[in-house]
């Protein structure tokens, strides 16, 4: 004969309706406690552009190019 407990592990549509049921099985879970904790981080870093901060040599080139109406 099969419980509510069996029934509700079963079906994981029923243990998303009893979240408090849910936590309960897992403290007491022994292949849970068994598992090897780790924690894993990426290896990789968003790469952020360093861009000088000064423009002015740049505005300058710019402003001295002459202006063409093609």
């Amino acid at each position: 004969m099969q419980t509510s407990e069996t029934l509700a592990i079963a079906n994981p549509f029923a243990l998303m309706l009893n979240p408090a049921e849910v936590f309960q099985a897992i403290e007491r879970s022994d292949r849970l406690e068994r598992l090897q904790r780790r924690v894993c981080r990426p290896l990789d870093k968003p790469l952020i552009a360093h861009v000088p901060a000064d423009f002015s040599d740049y505005d300058h080139a710019i402003d001295a190019e002459p202006e063409t109406d093609e």
